[in-house]
C-alpha cells in the first residue's frame, strides 16, 4: 500500500507515531511518506539546519518527507500554541493534497484537532480514506492543562471534533476509556479500535551511553525513585515534592530523582532549593537513545498525573517505555493506565494528588523483597513485548490500514 502519514510532529522532534513507525511500515513492503511541519517541538524555537519557508521536501532514512510551514512555538500561554497549530493544518490543507504522492490511506495524528482540517481535505477532495488516531481528547485536554477556560472555545472545539470524528473512515484511540468517550459521544462503536501506543524501541544492535560519573554518584546507595518526562502542571509533581518532606525522616534512603523538563522545571528546582531537600535531584532531557540508562537505574520507575477524569482515561506515553525497560512501575493515576499496569504484574498503584498514599506506595515497595521487584520488572517487560510492543501495534495498524484501503466501513 501507499500510506501517508499526517502529522504536526516528526523527526527529529519527540514523536509518539514517528520515524520509528514509518520505518516499520516500509520494513512491511508499504510505500510510506509524511506530510509534517519544521521541526520546533517541544522548544519552540526551529532545529538547527533548519528555516521555515513555503516547504520543504527530505528523505530520513529513505522515508519521504514533506515539510510546510507553520508558527514556531510552544508558549504557556495559548495564543502562541494556537497559531503553532492554526499555521500548520491550514499549510497542510492547502499544500497537502498538491504536494504529496498519490496513496491509499492516510494515518492522520491528532493532537493537535486542527490537525483535521488538512484530514477533511485529503478526504474531500482527493477521495483518500483517513484513519484518525486520537492520541488526546479535545477539548478535554485543553480544559485539564489550563490552557483555555470558559464554556465558549471548548464548546467550539468540542463541536469541531464531532464533526471530524463523522468524517474520517476510521478511528484510533490509545485506551478503552477513550473508546468509551468517543462513544458516549456518538461515535459508532465499530467505528473505533483500540491500539495501544508502543515506545521508542532501542535499536539493539547499538550500545546505548551509560550514565556520566556524577550521575552515577548522585544514584550510589540511594533507593531511587525515577520519575522520566515532562514537568508541567498536568504531572502535579508539587504532590511528589510534599511526599519527598514525608519520605526524609522515616525513610531517609529513598530519594526521588525528576529527568527531564518542562514549564514548571524551574518552579520546582527552586521550591527545592528553598527547602534545602536532599531528597529530590533533577537530571536534564536527554534522547530517547540515552534514556535507557536512566530507567534501569531506577528501584521503582514513578507515574504521576493530576487527580483529572481526563487522566483516569488515559495511558501516559511513558507507561510502555517504564514496562520495556523491565523495572517495576509505581503508578500515580486512576483508570486504564493503573489497571495496565496490574493486569501485567509489574507494580503497584495509588491514588494520584494524595502525599500520604504515595508515601505508603514507595515505604510498600521499599518493604518488598529485592527478588520480588525484580519479579515485577521482568513480567512489565514480558507483558510489553506480548502486548504493547512496535511489531504488535503495527500488525493492528496494517490490517486496519488494508481493510480501510478496501472500503471495508468498520475497519477490522
Amino acid at each position: 500500500m501507499r500510506i501517508l502519514l499526517l502529522t504536526q510532529w516528526f523527526d527529529p522532534e519527540p514523536s509518539f507515531k514517528g520515524l520509528l513507525f514509518a520505518q516499520e511500515l516500509r520494513r512491511r513492503g508499504h510505500r510510506v511518506s509524511v506530510l509534517t511541519g519544521f521541526p520546533n517541538y517541544p522548544g519552540g524555537k526551529l532545529y538547527p539546519g533548519y528555516r521555515v519557508r513555503a516547504w520543504q521536501r527530505e528523505t530520513i532514512d529513505g522515508i519521504e518527507v514533506l515539510r510546510v510551514p507553520l508558527y514556531p512555538s510552544h508558549d504557556r500561554g495559548a495564543a502562541g500554541r494556537v497559531a503553532n497549530y492554526l499555521s500548520f493544518a491550514l499549510a497542510a490543507a492547502v499544500l497537502g493534497p498538491m504536494l504529496t504522492p498519490e496513496v491509499d490511506v492516510v494515518y492522520v495524528y491528532h493532537p493537535p484537532a486542527t490537525v483535521g482540517l488538512a484530514a477533511l481535505t485529503f478526504r474531500w477532495l482527493r477521495g483518500v480514506p483517513c484513519v484518525y488516531d486520537v492520541q488526546d481528547l479535545w477539548p478535554d485536554t485543553l480544559l485539564a492543562t489550563g490552557m483555555v477556560r470558559g464554556a465558549l472555545i471548548p464548546t467550539l472545539v468540542g463541536w469541531w471534533c464531532a464533526a471530524v470524528y463523522r468524517a474520517v473512515d476510521h478511528i484510533v484511540v490509545l485506551s478503552p476509556g477513550f473508546k468509551r468517550r468517543l462513544i458516549e459521544r456518538g461515535v459508532p462503536a465499530a467505528k473505533v479500535d483500540v491500539i495501544y501506543n508502543w515506545c521508542d524501541e532501542p535499536d539493539r544492535t547499538v550500545i546505548p551511553p551509560a550514565l556520566p560519573a556524577e550521575e552515577k554518584a548522585a544514584l550510589a546507595g540511594r533507593f531511587n525513585i525515577v520519575f522520566a518526562g515532562n514537568m508541567g502542571p498536568a504531572q502535579d509533581l508539587d504532590t511528589v515534592l510534599r511526599a519527598a518532606r514525608l519520605l526524609a525522616a522515616t525513610l531517609p534512603a529513598v530519594q526521588f530523582v525528576l529527568v527531564g523538563g518542562g514549564l514548571d522545571t524551574e518552579r520546582l528546582k527552586a521550591i527545592v532549593a528553598a527547602e534545602g531537600a536532599t531528597n529530590v535531584i533533577f537530571l536534564p532531557r536527554r534522547p530517547p537513545s540515552a534514556i535507557g540508562a536512566v530507567l534501569a537505574a531506577a528501584d521503582v520507575l514513578l507515574v504521576h498525573l493530576r487527580d483529572d477524569p481526563l487522566f483516569a482515561v488515559t495511558i501516559p506515553s511513558k507507561t510502555q517505555a517504564y514496562l520495556a525497560a523491565g523495572r517495576p512501575v509505581l503508578m500515580a493515576v486512576r483508570g486504564d493506565s493503573a489497571d495496565l499496569v496490574r493486569q501485567a504484574g509489574a507494580g503497584l498503584a495509588c491514588e494520584p494528588g494524595d502525599a500520604g498514599r504515595l508515601v505508603a506506595a514507595v515505604a510498600a515497595f521499599v518493604d518488598l523483597p529485592r527478588d520480588r521487584r525484580e519479579a515485577m520488572g521482568r513480567a512489565g517487560r514480558d507483558y510489553y513485548a506480548a502486548q504493547l510492543s512496535l511489531v504488535r501495534g503495527v500488525d493492528h495498524f496494517d490490517r486496519l490500514f488494508a481493510a480501510v484501503a478496501a472500503g471495508a466501513p468498520d475497519g477490522v
